[in-house]
């Protein structure tokens, strides 16, 4: 069974292991493509339309899903990666482990956002930004610019505290657990965390950063942490809405899978934290 670590306990094995496995998965091209379903959603996704991996009540078992995937296609290249996650409510500066050179490297320059330090970074060569929303092609940050801080744990409690999952009219005007997660409404947590980062972490094709998958591995734990709280409160909606993915609705891309299907975690992995 996968275990996913706080990426503040791996150990520099662990991290070797991660980064090769990411370096290879960009080699091959099969990164990129998680970098384009990723994209084309962020664009599809609107209030008033289909909806599936943001905006909606399927932005958590959408992003578990693709979480899956990714972590499939690192194991596929060394069977000893797991998605490890951060969590900014704790790791919340420039200083935190994850932006050391060893790890994911920091923060751009001033001048034009590029990492410089770290496998990420231009001058190594190993990580050209090939899907991307404007010309440049080097992995960019500008850690702490866009919003000053990160989540705390007293807004995380506070999300977690929120007893109903979603609510009509299912987008990013909704209350409930899930928007005030994913950052439309209150504390804002998920799209703070995306701002705070900044460069391509800002923008559709997010996942050209590799903390993409740290931060929304956190995201997943939130969830599960909710509905280990929440056990009589599940997904919903549970069907006849438009527009939106119900719970035994298939969600796109995929042609085999529904909300109902994701709902337990531990079908699938775990995180170091639960038991």
């Amino acid at each position: 069974m996968t275990v996913r670590k706080n990426q503040a306990a791996l150990t520099a094995d662990e991290k070797r292991r991660l980064v090769a496995a990411l370096l290879e998965l960009k080699r091959s091209g099969r990164y990129d493509a998680f970098v384009t379903t990723h994209n084309a959603f962020i664009v599809g996704d609107t209030d008033n339309g289909e909806r599936t991996g943001h905006r909606s009540p399927s932005f958590l078992p959408w992003h578990r899903r693709f979480l899956l995937e990714f972590e499939r296609a690192l194991q596929a290249v060394d069977a000893s990666v797991a998605l490890p996650y951060w969590d900014w409510s704790t790791d919340r500066t420039v200083r935190a482990a994850l932006w050391a050179p060893d790890f994911l490297g920091g923060t751009g320059r001033s001048s034009d956002g590029r990492v410089t330090d770290g496998p990420f970074a231009a001058a190594a060569g190993n990580w050209p930004v090939n899907v991307r929303v404007d010309s440049r092609t080097y992995l960019r940050r500008s850690l702490g610019t866009g919003v000053r801080e990160l989540p705390t744990r007293a807004e995380v409690d506070s999300v977690l505290s929120i007893a109903t999952y979603d609510a009509a009219p299912w987008n990013s005007g909704s209350d409930g657990f899930r928007n005030h997660l994913e950052g439309w409404r209150g504390v804002n947590l998920h799209n703070r965390v995306h701002v705070w980062v900044g460069g391509q972490m800002a923008t559709g094709v997010s996942p050209n950063d590799p903390v993409f998958w740290l931060h929304h591995a956190f995201v997943d734990k939130l969830w599960s942490e909710w509905q280990r709280r929440h056990p009589g409160a599940g997904y919903v909606p549970g069907g006849g809405t438009p527009d939106v993915v119900d719970l035994h609705d298939t969600m796109k891309p995929w042609n085999d899978t529904t909300p109902a299907d994701l709902l337990d975690h531990t079908r699938f992995y775990t995180f170091d934290t639960d038991g």
